[in-house]
Protein backbone atom coordinates (compact mmCIF):
# COMPACT_ATOMS: atom_id res chain seq x y z
CA UNK A 1 0.00 0.00 0.00
CA UNK A 2 1.21 4.03 -1.05
CA UNK A 3 0.13 6.22 1.00
CA UNK A 4 -0.13 10.51 -0.48
CA UNK A 5 -0.52 13.15 1.15
CA UNK A 6 -1.69 16.47 -0.94
CA UNK A 7 -1.14 19.63 0.40
CA UNK A 8 0.29 22.71 0.06
CA UNK A 9 4.47 23.02 0.81
CA UNK A 10 7.03 25.85 0.50
CA UNK A 11 10.66 24.90 -1.83
CA UNK A 12 13.33 26.60 -3.42
CA UNK A 13 12.06 26.77 -7.15
CA UNK A 14 15.11 28.96 -9.27
CA UNK A 15 16.01 30.97 -6.09
CA UNK A 16 13.11 32.00 -4.98
CA UNK A 17 10.80 31.24 -2.15
CA UNK A 18 7.33 29.55 -3.58
CA UNK A 19 4.38 27.57 -2.13
CA UNK A 20 3.58 24.49 -4.54
CA UNK A 21 0.98 21.95 -4.42
CA UNK A 22 2.74 18.83 -3.43
CA UNK A 23 2.91 15.39 -2.74
CA UNK A 24 4.28 14.03 0.54
CA UNK A 25 6.18 16.96 0.32
CA UNK A 26 7.58 16.98 -2.94
CA UNK A 27 7.94 18.16 -6.28
CA UNK A 28 7.21 16.23 -8.23
CA UNK A 29 5.46 13.54 -6.40
CA UNK A 30 7.21 10.26 -5.28
CA UNK A 31 7.87 8.04 -8.19
CA UNK A 32 5.29 5.23 -7.59
CA UNK A 33 6.51 1.65 -8.83
CA UNK A 34 4.42 -1.70 -9.06
CA UNK A 35 4.59 -4.63 -11.36
CA UNK A 36 2.23 -5.48 -14.19
CA UNK A 37 -0.77 -7.96 -12.27
CA UNK A 38 -0.38 -6.66 -8.93
CA UNK A 39 -3.09 -5.08 -7.47
CA UNK A 40 -2.58 -1.06 -6.18
CA UNK A 41 -3.81 0.53 -3.14
CA UNK A 42 -3.34 3.62 -2.73
CA UNK A 43 -4.38 6.07 0.13
CA UNK A 44 -4.63 9.79 -0.68
CA UNK A 45 -5.11 12.32 2.08
CA UNK A 46 -6.13 16.04 1.12
CA UNK A 47 -4.87 18.17 3.25
CA UNK A 48 -5.99 21.64 1.47
CA UNK A 49 -8.62 23.58 2.01
CA UNK A 50 -10.56 22.55 -1.38
CA UNK A 51 -11.46 19.74 -3.29
CA UNK A 52 -8.67 17.41 -4.43
CA UNK A 53 -8.40 14.35 -6.94
CA UNK A 54 -5.67 12.59 -8.60
CA UNK A 55 -6.03 10.81 -11.71
CA UNK A 56 -3.71 7.88 -12.75
CA UNK A 57 -2.55 9.12 -16.33
CA UNK A 58 -2.66 6.47 -18.87
CA UNK A 59 -3.37 3.82 -16.68
CA UNK A 60 -6.55 1.66 -17.44
CA UNK A 61 -8.83 1.70 -14.42
CA UNK A 62 -12.66 1.24 -13.75
CA UNK A 63 -14.16 4.66 -13.50
CA UNK A 64 -14.38 5.26 -10.31
CA UNK A 65 -10.93 5.07 -10.27
CA UNK A 66 -9.82 7.64 -12.70
CA UNK A 67 -9.89 10.23 -10.55
CA UNK A 68 -12.02 13.09 -12.62
CA UNK A 69 -14.57 14.79 -10.27
CA UNK A 70 -18.20 15.31 -11.54
CA UNK A 71 -17.58 12.70 -14.26
CA UNK A 72 -16.68 9.44 -12.25
CA UNK A 73 -16.00 10.35 -8.64
CA UNK A 74 -17.13 13.03 -6.48
CA UNK A 75 -13.20 13.72 -5.52
CA UNK A 76 -11.88 14.37 -2.15
CA UNK A 77 -12.96 16.83 0.00
CA UNK A 78 -10.59 18.40 2.58
CA UNK A 79 -9.44 16.87 5.22
CA UNK A 80 -10.79 13.27 3.70
CA UNK A 81 -8.55 10.26 2.53
CA UNK A 82 -9.91 7.95 -0.55
CA UNK A 83 -8.35 4.87 -1.16
CA UNK A 84 -7.96 3.73 -4.79
CA UNK A 85 -7.70 -0.14 -5.80
CA UNK A 86 -6.88 -1.35 -9.04
CA UNK A 87 -5.31 -3.97 -10.70
CA UNK A 88 -2.91 -3.26 -12.96
CA UNK A 89 -2.43 -4.45 -16.49
CA UNK A 90 -0.21 -2.57 -18.32
CA UNK A 91 3.39 -1.99 -17.72
CA UNK A 92 5.53 1.28 -18.90
CA UNK A 93 6.17 4.77 -17.42
CA UNK A 94 3.19 6.85 -16.56
CA UNK A 95 2.29 9.31 -14.56
CA UNK A 96 -0.60 11.00 -11.70
CA UNK A 97 -1.94 14.63 -11.28
CA UNK A 98 -5.10 16.41 -10.00
CA UNK A 99 -7.99 16.90 -11.88
CA UNK A 100 -9.68 19.60 -9.60
CA UNK A 101 -9.23 22.79 -10.70
CA UNK A 102 -5.30 24.46 -11.57
CA UNK A 103 -3.50 22.01 -8.81
CA UNK A 104 -1.84 20.38 -11.96
CA UNK A 105 -0.56 23.68 -12.50
CA UNK A 106 0.56 24.29 -8.97
CA UNK A 107 2.67 20.88 -8.67
CA UNK A 108 0.14 18.40 -8.06
CA UNK A 109 2.06 15.90 -10.36
CA UNK A 110 4.40 12.46 -10.44
CA UNK A 111 5.59 9.59 -11.88
CA UNK A 112 3.93 6.19 -12.09
CA UNK A 113 6.35 3.19 -13.24
CA UNK A 114 4.83 -0.07 -13.72
CA UNK A 115 7.47 -2.69 -14.09
CA UNK A 116 6.54 -5.44 -17.27
CA UNK A 117 5.28 -9.43 -15.54
CA UNK A 118 8.38 -10.72 -17.93
CA UNK A 119 11.16 -8.71 -18.98
CA UNK A 120 11.64 -5.82 -21.04
CA UNK A 121 12.32 -6.83 -24.55
CA UNK A 122 15.15 -3.52 -24.94
CA UNK A 123 18.30 -4.04 -22.42
CA UNK A 124 19.77 -1.31 -20.40
CA UNK A 125 21.91 -1.32 -17.13
CA UNK A 126 19.89 2.00 -15.23
CA UNK A 127 17.80 4.22 -15.76
CA UNK A 128 16.32 7.64 -14.52
CA UNK A 129 12.90 9.62 -14.64
CA UNK A 130 13.13 12.83 -16.36
CA UNK A 131 9.22 14.65 -15.83
CA UNK A 132 9.53 18.45 -17.25
CA UNK A 133 7.03 20.70 -16.54
CA UNK A 134 6.17 24.53 -15.94
CA UNK A 135 6.13 26.67 -12.94
CA UNK A 136 4.19 29.76 -12.45
CA UNK A 137 5.19 32.13 -9.49
CA UNK A 138 1.47 33.70 -10.56
CA UNK A 139 -1.80 32.17 -8.82
CA UNK A 140 -2.59 30.16 -11.79
CA UNK A 141 -6.22 32.06 -11.82
CA UNK A 142 -4.81 35.18 -12.29
CA UNK A 143 -2.87 33.58 -15.41
CA UNK A 144 -6.42 32.25 -16.50
CA UNK A 145 -8.07 35.55 -15.93
CA UNK A 146 -5.16 37.47 -17.50
CA UNK A 147 -5.53 35.53 -20.73
CA UNK A 148 -9.66 35.51 -20.60
CA UNK A 149 -8.90 39.35 -20.51
CA UNK A 150 -6.37 39.54 -23.45
CA UNK A 151 -5.74 36.06 -25.06
CA UNK A 152 -1.68 37.45 -26.38
CA UNK A 153 -0.85 38.76 -23.02
CA UNK A 154 2.03 36.19 -22.31
CA UNK A 155 2.96 36.46 -25.91
CA UNK A 156 5.89 39.03 -26.10
CA UNK A 157 7.57 37.88 -29.61
CA UNK A 158 4.85 39.54 -31.65
CA UNK A 159 6.70 40.63 -34.78
CA UNK A 160 7.62 44.06 -35.28
CA UNK A 161 8.41 46.66 -38.02
CA UNK A 162 11.88 45.57 -38.48
CA UNK A 163 10.07 41.91 -39.20
CA UNK A 164 7.77 43.75 -41.75
CA UNK A 165 11.02 45.35 -43.45
CA UNK A 166 13.16 41.98 -43.23
CA UNK A 167 10.01 40.03 -44.82
CA UNK A 168 9.54 43.01 -47.77
CA UNK A 169 13.21 42.27 -48.84
CA UNK A 170 13.02 39.13 -49.22
CA UNK A 171 9.09 38.29 -50.57
CA UNK A 172 8.07 41.98 -51.71
CA UNK A 173 5.81 44.24 -50.12
CA UNK A 174 2.44 43.35 -52.13
CA UNK A 175 2.68 39.86 -50.86
CA UNK A 176 4.29 41.19 -47.10
CA UNK A 177 1.59 43.46 -46.48
CA UNK A 178 -0.98 40.66 -48.32
CA UNK A 179 0.11 38.56 -45.52
CA UNK A 180 -0.09 40.56 -43.05
CA UNK A 181 -3.89 41.50 -43.64
CA UNK A 182 -4.78 37.87 -43.93
CA UNK A 183 -3.68 37.63 -40.43
CA UNK A 184 -5.24 40.94 -38.92
CA UNK A 185 -8.93 39.64 -40.41
CA UNK A 186 -8.31 36.89 -38.51
CA UNK A 187 -7.85 38.43 -35.55
CA UNK A 188 -4.60 36.04 -35.09
CA UNK A 189 -0.65 36.75 -34.45
CA UNK A 190 1.83 34.04 -36.34
CA UNK A 191 3.89 34.59 -33.59
CA UNK A 192 0.74 32.32 -31.32
CA UNK A 193 2.83 29.28 -30.67
CA UNK A 194 2.31 29.07 -27.10
CA UNK A 195 -0.52 30.88 -24.88
CA UNK A 196 1.48 30.76 -21.40
CA UNK A 197 5.20 31.71 -21.87
CA UNK A 198 8.47 31.59 -20.34
CA UNK A 199 7.52 35.43 -19.88
CA UNK A 200 5.86 33.88 -16.48
CA UNK A 201 6.98 30.05 -16.45
CA UNK A 202 10.19 28.59 -14.99
CA UNK A 203 11.12 25.44 -17.01
CA UNK A 204 11.73 22.53 -14.77
CA UNK A 205 13.47 19.62 -15.15
CA UNK A 206 12.42 16.94 -12.41
CA UNK A 207 11.36 19.67 -10.39
CA UNK A 208 14.30 22.31 -10.87
CA UNK A 209 15.25 25.04 -12.88
CA UNK A 210 18.30 25.02 -15.56
CA UNK A 211 20.27 26.56 -13.54
CA UNK A 212 20.43 24.20 -10.34
CA UNK A 213 21.89 21.60 -12.34
CA UNK A 214 19.75 18.82 -11.58
CA UNK A 215 22.12 15.65 -12.99
CA UNK A 216 21.74 11.87 -12.88
CA UNK A 217 25.01 10.04 -12.97
CA UNK A 218 26.52 7.01 -15.14
CA UNK A 219 29.21 5.12 -15.70
CA UNK A 220 31.20 5.12 -19.47
CA UNK A 221 29.59 2.99 -21.63
CA UNK A 222 26.40 1.50 -19.39
CA UNK A 223 22.93 1.95 -21.35
CA UNK A 224 20.64 4.30 -19.85
CA UNK A 225 16.90 4.33 -19.84
CA UNK A 226 15.45 7.91 -19.38
CA UNK A 227 11.65 7.56 -19.20
CA UNK A 228 10.81 11.14 -20.23
CA UNK A 229 7.15 12.33 -18.92
CA UNK A 230 6.14 15.48 -20.18
CA UNK A 231 3.63 17.30 -16.77
CA UNK A 232 3.69 20.44 -18.47
CA UNK A 233 0.19 22.32 -17.92
CA UNK A 234 0.86 24.48 -21.21
CA UNK A 235 4.33 23.77 -22.47
CA UNK A 236 5.14 21.65 -25.59
CA UNK A 237 9.29 20.51 -25.09
CA UNK A 238 11.73 20.23 -27.99
CA UNK A 239 13.78 17.17 -26.34
CA UNK A 240 17.62 16.59 -27.36
CA UNK A 241 20.61 15.60 -25.77
CA UNK A 242 23.58 17.19 -28.40
CA UNK A 243 26.28 14.62 -28.99
CA UNK A 244 24.38 11.79 -27.73
CA UNK A 245 21.75 9.64 -29.94
CA UNK A 246 18.68 8.16 -28.23
CA UNK A 247 16.85 5.28 -29.48
CA UNK A 248 13.10 5.77 -29.02
CA UNK A 249 11.74 2.36 -27.59
CA UNK A 250 8.63 3.18 -25.79
CA UNK A 251 5.71 5.83 -26.67
CA UNK A 252 3.24 6.56 -23.75
CA UNK A 253 4.11 3.36 -21.90
CA UNK A 254 3.72 1.08 -24.91
CA UNK A 255 7.04 -0.50 -26.34
CA UNK A 256 8.00 0.25 -30.17
CA UNK A 257 9.96 -0.72 -32.39
CA UNK A 258 13.40 0.84 -31.66
CA UNK A 259 13.29 4.56 -33.29
CA UNK A 260 17.29 6.37 -33.60
CA UNK A 261 16.67 9.76 -33.11
CA UNK A 262 17.97 13.41 -32.23
CA UNK A 263 15.21 14.97 -31.18
CA UNK A 264 11.89 14.77 -30.17
CA UNK A 265 8.75 16.84 -29.54
CA UNK A 266 7.25 15.82 -26.22
CA UNK A 267 3.28 17.64 -25.88
CA UNK A 268 1.68 17.96 -22.28
CA UNK A 269 0.96 14.52 -20.99
CA UNK A 270 2.69 12.18 -23.44
CA UNK A 271 6.05 10.38 -22.36
CA UNK A 272 8.96 8.53 -24.24
CA UNK A 273 11.43 6.49 -23.21
CA UNK A 274 14.76 7.03 -24.93
CA UNK A 275 18.13 4.54 -24.39
CA UNK A 276 21.35 6.44 -24.39
CA UNK A 277 24.93 4.63 -23.95
CA UNK A 278 27.20 7.72 -22.91
CA UNK A 279 30.67 7.60 -24.54
CA UNK A 280 33.66 9.48 -24.42
CA UNK A 281 32.26 12.53 -22.63
CA UNK A 282 32.81 13.32 -19.36
CA UNK A 283 29.04 15.54 -19.56
CA UNK A 284 26.33 15.76 -21.55
CA UNK A 285 23.39 18.65 -21.52
CA UNK A 286 19.51 17.20 -21.04
CA UNK A 287 18.35 20.54 -22.68
CA UNK A 288 14.62 20.51 -23.36
CA UNK A 289 13.57 23.72 -25.25
CA UNK A 290 9.71 24.76 -24.91
CA UNK A 291 8.00 24.86 -28.80
CA UNK A 292 7.66 28.77 -28.56
CA UNK A 293 11.34 29.55 -27.94
CA UNK A 294 10.64 31.55 -24.59
CA UNK A 295 12.76 28.82 -22.43
CA UNK A 296 14.03 25.99 -21.61
CA UNK A 297 14.62 23.44 -19.17
CA UNK A 298 17.69 21.45 -18.78
CA UNK A 299 19.73 18.56 -16.64
CA UNK A 300 22.82 16.85 -17.05
CA UNK A 301 24.35 13.57 -17.36
CA UNK A 302 27.78 13.03 -16.22
CA UNK A 303 29.82 10.97 -14.59
CA UNK A 304 30.38 12.53 -11.45
CA UNK A 305 28.27 15.20 -9.61
CA UNK A 306 29.05 19.10 -10.23
CA UNK A 307 29.99 18.81 -14.35
CA UNK A 308 28.32 20.47 -17.05
CA UNK A 309 28.02 20.18 -20.37
CA UNK A 310 28.18 23.53 -22.84
CA UNK A 311 24.31 24.32 -23.14
CA UNK A 312 23.52 24.37 -26.81
CA UNK A 313 22.49 27.89 -28.90
CA UNK A 314 18.87 28.71 -28.59
CA UNK A 315 16.94 29.02 -31.63
CA UNK A 316 15.08 31.94 -32.96
CA UNK A 317 11.39 31.87 -32.77
CA UNK A 318 9.04 29.87 -34.74
CA UNK A 319 6.50 31.46 -36.92
CA UNK A 320 3.11 30.08 -37.67
CA UNK A 321 1.91 30.21 -41.42
CA UNK A 322 -0.74 30.13 -43.70
CA UNK A 323 -0.09 26.01 -44.00
CA UNK A 324 -0.75 26.03 -40.62
CA UNK A 325 -4.66 26.83 -40.57
CA UNK A 326 -4.92 24.02 -43.20
CA UNK A 327 -4.17 25.99 -46.30
CA UNK A 328 -1.49 22.74 -47.21
CA UNK A 329 0.58 22.74 -50.07
CA UNK A 330 -1.16 19.28 -50.72
CA UNK A 331 -4.80 20.66 -49.98
CA UNK A 332 -3.91 24.16 -52.60
CA UNK A 333 -2.22 22.85 -55.57
CA UNK A 334 1.08 23.36 -53.69
CA UNK A 335 1.48 26.71 -51.81
CA UNK A 336 4.72 26.91 -51.55
CA UNK A 337 6.83 28.48 -48.38
CA UNK A 338 10.34 29.69 -49.19
CA UNK A 339 12.88 27.79 -48.30
CA UNK A 340 14.30 30.17 -45.77
CA UNK A 341 10.96 29.89 -43.62
CA UNK A 342 9.56 33.00 -45.04
CA UNK A 343 5.34 33.51 -45.62
CA UNK A 344 4.08 32.28 -48.21
CA UNK A 345 2.79 34.38 -50.79
CA UNK A 346 -0.60 34.95 -52.25
CA UNK A 347 0.87 35.03 -55.81
CA UNK A 348 2.55 31.70 -55.33
CA UNK A 349 -0.33 29.71 -54.90
CA UNK A 350 -1.14 27.77 -58.60
CA UNK A 351 -4.49 28.19 -60.29
CA UNK A 352 -5.37 31.46 -58.10
CA UNK A 353 -3.82 33.76 -59.90
CA UNK A 354 -4.70 37.45 -58.92
CA UNK A 355 -4.67 41.07 -60.74
CA UNK A 356 -2.17 43.23 -60.43
CA UNK A 357 -4.22 45.87 -58.49
CA UNK A 358 -6.43 43.21 -56.83
CA UNK A 359 -7.08 43.57 -52.97
CA UNK A 360 -6.29 40.89 -50.97
CA UNK A 361 -9.27 37.78 -50.30
CA UNK A 362 -11.80 39.11 -47.63
CA UNK A 363 -12.79 36.32 -44.89
CA UNK A 364 -15.74 35.16 -44.29
CA UNK A 365 -17.84 37.03 -42.16
CA UNK A 366 -19.48 34.51 -40.15
CA UNK A 367 -15.58 33.31 -39.19
CA UNK A 368 -15.01 36.73 -37.39
CA UNK A 369 -15.89 37.60 -33.47
CA UNK A 370 -17.33 40.84 -32.70
CA UNK A 371 -18.79 41.41 -36.51
CA UNK A 372 -22.03 40.58 -36.15
CA UNK A 373 -24.73 39.46 -39.90
CA UNK A 374 -27.99 40.08 -40.33
CA UNK A 375 -30.14 37.19 -38.46
CA UNK A 376 -31.52 35.95 -42.29
CA UNK A 377 -27.84 35.49 -42.88
CA UNK A 378 -26.63 31.79 -42.84
CA UNK A 379 -22.98 31.04 -42.94
CA UNK A 380 -21.96 30.02 -46.41
CA UNK A 381 -20.68 26.27 -47.56
CA UNK A 382 -17.01 26.77 -48.44
CA UNK A 383 -17.27 25.97 -52.28
CA UNK A 384 -14.52 24.48 -53.89
CA UNK A 385 -15.64 25.44 -57.23
CA UNK A 386 -15.26 29.07 -56.00
CA UNK A 387 -11.68 28.80 -55.94
CA UNK A 388 -10.19 29.65 -59.57
CA UNK A 389 -8.16 26.67 -60.65
CA UNK A 390 -9.82 24.55 -58.43
CA UNK A 391 -13.32 22.84 -59.27
CA UNK A 392 -15.62 20.24 -58.07
CA UNK A 393 -19.02 18.86 -59.08
CA UNK A 394 -21.65 20.41 -57.33
CA UNK A 395 -23.16 17.16 -56.18
CA UNK A 396 -19.76 15.84 -55.17
CA UNK A 397 -19.00 14.65 -52.00
CA UNK A 398 -15.79 15.21 -50.24
CA UNK A 399 -13.50 12.04 -50.22
CA UNK A 400 -12.38 10.41 -47.30
CA UNK A 401 -9.23 11.58 -45.71
CA UNK A 402 -6.31 9.03 -45.53
CA UNK A 403 -2.71 9.78 -44.18
CA UNK A 404 -1.46 11.91 -47.31
CA UNK A 405 -4.64 14.15 -48.68
CA UNK A 406 -6.61 16.95 -47.62
CA UNK A 407 -10.71 16.68 -47.29
CA UNK A 408 -12.41 20.01 -48.01
CA UNK A 409 -14.02 21.76 -44.73
CA UNK A 410 -17.41 20.38 -43.87
CA UNK A 411 -20.44 23.08 -44.06
CA UNK A 412 -20.46 23.78 -40.24
CA UNK A 413 -18.49 27.02 -39.46
CA UNK A 414 -19.07 26.02 -35.68
CA UNK A 415 -20.59 29.79 -35.11
CA UNK A 416 -19.02 32.19 -32.07
CA UNK A 417 -16.98 29.85 -30.40
CA UNK A 418 -14.56 28.96 -33.25
CA UNK A 419 -13.04 32.20 -35.20
CA UNK A 420 -11.29 30.21 -38.04
CA UNK A 421 -11.78 27.12 -39.65
CA UNK A 422 -9.14 24.86 -41.53
CA UNK A 423 -10.39 25.14 -44.60
CA UNK A 424 -8.24 21.64 -46.28
CA UNK A 425 -6.69 20.05 -43.38
CA UNK A 426 -4.59 17.31 -44.00
CA UNK A 427 -3.08 14.78 -42.10
CA UNK A 428 0.57 16.15 -40.66
CA UNK A 429 2.00 12.83 -38.99
CA UNK A 430 5.12 13.26 -41.22
CA UNK A 431 6.01 16.61 -39.56
CA UNK A 432 7.67 17.05 -36.70
CA UNK A 433 5.98 20.41 -36.09
CA UNK A 434 6.40 23.81 -36.37
CA UNK A 435 9.95 25.22 -35.59
CA UNK A 436 11.33 21.79 -35.62
CA UNK A 437 13.25 19.53 -38.23
CA UNK A 438 14.98 22.38 -40.22
CA UNK A 439 18.57 21.61 -37.95
CA UNK A 440 19.98 19.04 -40.23
CA UNK A 441 18.94 16.24 -36.85
CA UNK A 442 17.03 13.35 -36.88
CA UNK A 443 13.35 14.20 -35.51
CA UNK A 444 11.14 12.15 -34.39
CA UNK A 445 7.58 12.43 -36.19
CA UNK A 446 4.33 10.36 -35.39
CA UNK A 447 4.74 7.75 -38.55
CA UNK A 448 8.03 6.22 -37.10
CA UNK A 449 6.03 5.00 -34.45
CA UNK A 450 5.24 1.20 -34.67
CA UNK A 451 3.58 -1.10 -32.44
CA UNK A 452 6.32 -3.94 -31.23
CA UNK A 453 3.78 -6.44 -30.84
CA UNK A 454 1.65 -7.38 -34.00
CA UNK A 455 -1.39 -7.67 -32.06
CA UNK A 456 -3.08 -4.75 -33.98
CA UNK A 457 -5.84 -4.79 -35.87
CA UNK A 458 -6.83 -3.87 -39.48
CA UNK A 459 -9.58 -3.03 -41.52
CA UNK A 460 -12.69 -0.77 -41.64
CA UNK A 461 -13.93 0.55 -38.27
CA UNK A 462 -17.79 -0.47 -37.69
CA UNK A 463 -18.73 3.21 -37.08
CA UNK A 464 -16.94 6.97 -37.43
CA UNK A 465 -17.51 9.64 -35.81
CA UNK A 466 -15.88 13.38 -36.69
CA UNK A 467 -15.05 16.02 -33.86
CA UNK A 468 -13.67 19.61 -35.00
CA UNK A 469 -11.36 21.34 -32.02
CA UNK A 470 -12.34 24.24 -31.98
CA UNK A 471 -11.77 27.83 -30.83
CA UNK A 472 -11.23 31.79 -30.13
CA UNK A 473 -8.04 32.85 -29.16
CA UNK A 474 -9.28 36.38 -29.03
CA UNK A 475 -11.91 35.48 -26.45
CA UNK A 476 -9.91 32.70 -24.78
CA UNK A 477 -13.10 30.15 -25.57
CA UNK A 478 -12.25 26.66 -26.34
CA UNK A 479 -14.53 23.28 -27.38
CA UNK A 480 -15.65 20.81 -29.58
CA UNK A 481 -17.26 21.64 -32.71
CA UNK A 482 -17.76 25.67 -31.45
CA UNK A 483 -19.09 24.37 -27.85
CA UNK A 484 -17.65 24.47 -24.75
CA UNK A 485 -17.97 21.70 -22.26
CA UNK A 486 -20.71 23.74 -20.39
CA UNK A 487 -22.81 23.66 -23.29
CA UNK A 488 -22.36 20.28 -24.62
CA UNK A 489 -26.04 18.84 -24.65
CA UNK A 490 -24.92 14.92 -23.81
CA UNK A 491 -22.15 12.90 -23.80
CA UNK A 492 -20.34 11.87 -26.90
CA UNK A 493 -21.98 7.61 -26.99
CA UNK A 494 -19.34 4.71 -27.23
CA UNK A 495 -20.73 1.66 -27.66
CA UNK A 496 -19.22 -1.21 -25.44
CA UNK A 497 -16.77 -3.17 -27.59
CA UNK A 498 -17.74 -1.51 -31.02
CA UNK A 499 -14.32 -0.88 -33.37
CA UNK A 500 -14.83 3.02 -33.68
CA UNK A 501 -13.04 5.29 -35.84
CA UNK A 502 -12.44 8.77 -34.26
CA UNK A 503 -11.72 11.68 -36.75
CA UNK A 504 -10.16 15.11 -35.06
CA UNK A 505 -10.09 17.83 -37.17
CA UNK A 506 -8.37 21.05 -35.68
CA UNK A 507 -9.89 24.48 -37.09
CA UNK A 508 -7.27 26.46 -35.01
CA UNK A 509 -3.74 27.19 -34.84
CA UNK A 510 -2.73 25.84 -31.44
CA UNK A 511 -1.45 22.12 -31.41
CA UNK A 512 -3.72 20.35 -29.24
CA UNK A 513 -2.57 16.96 -26.89
CA UNK A 514 -5.72 15.37 -26.58
CA UNK A 515 -6.14 12.63 -24.03
CA UNK A 516 -8.61 9.91 -23.76
CA UNK A 517 -9.44 8.32 -20.57
CA UNK A 518 -10.39 4.65 -19.85
CA UNK A 519 -8.93 2.93 -23.28
CA UNK A 520 -6.36 3.30 -25.79
CA UNK A 521 -6.31 5.14 -29.01
CA UNK A 522 -4.55 3.49 -32.23
CA UNK A 523 -3.13 6.27 -33.91
CA UNK A 524 -3.79 6.11 -37.71
CA UNK A 525 -0.29 6.84 -38.86
CA UNK A 526 0.21 4.64 -41.48
CA UNK A 527 1.46 1.55 -39.99
CA UNK A 528 -1.22 -1.22 -40.41
CA UNK A 529 -1.43 -3.51 -37.60
CA UNK A 530 1.59 -2.24 -36.08
CA UNK A 531 -0.34 1.23 -35.41
CA UNK A 532 0.94 2.44 -31.79
CA UNK A 533 -1.44 2.97 -29.00
CA UNK A 534 -1.53 6.28 -27.19
CA UNK A 535 -3.12 7.60 -24.87
CA UNK A 536 -2.17 10.91 -25.46
CA UNK A 537 -2.11 12.30 -29.33
CA UNK A 538 -0.96 15.58 -30.00
CA UNK A 539 -3.26 17.59 -32.80
CA UNK A 540 -1.24 19.88 -34.94
CA UNK A 541 -2.65 23.20 -36.08
CA UNK A 542 -4.77 22.56 -39.41
CA UNK A 543 -4.23 18.98 -39.08
CA UNK A 544 -7.00 16.20 -39.65
CA UNK A 545 -6.03 13.21 -37.88
CA UNK A 546 -7.67 10.08 -37.27
CA UNK A 547 -7.58 6.94 -34.58
CA UNK A 548 -9.46 3.78 -33.74
CA UNK A 549 -11.19 2.62 -30.48
CA UNK A 550 -12.30 -0.69 -28.84
CA UNK A 551 -14.21 0.25 -25.48
CA UNK A 552 -14.09 -2.63 -23.37
CA UNK A 553 -14.73 -0.48 -19.73
CA UNK A 554 -18.46 0.73 -19.12
CA UNK A 555 -19.16 4.00 -17.97
CA UNK A 556 -18.44 7.85 -18.35
CA UNK A 557 -14.39 8.96 -19.27
CA UNK A 558 -13.51 12.09 -20.16
CA UNK A 559 -12.01 13.29 -23.41
CA UNK A 560 -9.98 16.55 -23.24
CA UNK A 561 -7.13 18.79 -24.56
CA UNK A 562 -4.28 18.27 -22.17
CA UNK A 563 -3.91 21.84 -22.26
CA UNK A 564 -4.60 22.89 -18.47
CA UNK A 565 -6.36 26.04 -19.49
CA UNK A 566 -8.08 24.83 -22.59
CA UNK A 567 -9.38 22.22 -20.92
CA UNK A 568 -10.42 24.64 -18.14
CA UNK A 569 -11.95 27.17 -21.02
CA UNK A 570 -14.16 24.27 -22.23
CA UNK A 571 -12.09 21.75 -24.48
CA UNK A 572 -13.67 18.92 -22.59
CA UNK A 573 -16.57 16.17 -23.43
CA UNK A 574 -17.24 13.06 -21.28
CA UNK A 575 -17.58 9.74 -23.57
CA UNK A 576 -20.32 7.20 -22.46
CA UNK A 577 -19.35 3.52 -23.20
CA UNK A 578 -23.03 1.54 -22.68
CA UNK A 579 -23.76 -1.45 -23.77
CA UNK A 580 -26.46 -1.39 -26.80
CA UNK A 581 -27.61 -4.90 -25.77
CA UNK A 582 -28.47 -3.69 -22.40
CA UNK A 583 -29.96 -0.14 -22.23
CA UNK A 584 -29.50 1.17 -26.06
CA UNK A 585 -27.19 3.94 -27.40
CA UNK A 586 -28.21 7.05 -24.49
Amino acid sequence: MSNLVIANGRLNIDGQSATPTVVNGLLPGPVLRFREGETATIRVTNQLDETSSIHWHGLLVPPDMDGVPGVSFPGIRPGETFTYRYKLRQNGTYWYHSHSGNQEQAGLYGPFIIDPATRDPFAYESECVVMLSDWTFEDPARVLAKMKKFGSYYNFNRRTMADVFRDASRNGWRATIADRMEWAKMRMDPTDIADVTGSTYTYLLNGQAANQNWTALFKPGERIRMRFINAGAMTHFDVRIPDLEMTLVQADGQNVEPVAVEEFRIAPAESYDVIVQPRGAEAYTIFAEAMDRSGYAAGTLALRSGLRAPMPERRVRPLRTMADMGMSGDAMGAMSMPASGGKPTMDAMPGMAMPSDAAPMQPKMDAMPDMAMPADTAPTQPKMDAMPGMTMPADAAPAKATSKQAEPHGPDRHGPGNSTIAEMPASRVNEPGTGLGDAGRRVLVYSDLRRLSTGGREGVPEREIELHLTGNMDRQIWGFDGKKYSEAEEPIPFDYRERLRVTLVNDTMMDHPMHLHGMWMVLENGAGAKRPLKHTINVKAGERLSFDVEPDELGKWAFHCHLLFHMELGMLRVVSVVDPKAKGRT
